[in-house]
C-alpha cells in the first residue's frame, strides 16, 4: 500500500471518529475523559496527523458505545 493510500485511511478514520463523536454531542474534552486518551492526540487523529493503534481505537469505541467496526462503516 503506497503512503497516499495510507495517509488517506487515516483522514477517513479521523473524520469519521469526529463525526460519531459530534452525533453524541461529546467535545473533544468530554471523550478523553471518558476515554483516558490525552485530548490532544484526540485532535490528532481527528485531524489525520496520527495513525491511532488497535488499543486506542477499542478505547474510543468504548467511550462512545459503539463497535470499533462502526468507525469502519460509512453511514
Amino acid at each position: 500500500m503506497d503512503a497516499v493510500r495510507q495517509q488517506d485511511i487515516i483522514m477517513q478514520f479521523g473524520k469519521r471518529l469526529k463525526t460519531i463523536r459530534m452525533e453524541k454531542n461529546l467535545s473533544t474534552r468530554q471523550l478523553s475523559d471518558i476515554a483516558e486518551i490525552d485530548p490532544g492526540n484526540i485532535n490528532e487523529i481527528e485531524n489525520g496527523k496520527i495513525n491511532p493503534g488497535l488499543i486506542t481505537i477499542a478505547r474510543l469505541a468504548e467511550a462512545l458505545e459503539i463497535e470499533i467496526s462502526d468507525f469502519f462503516t460509512i453511514k
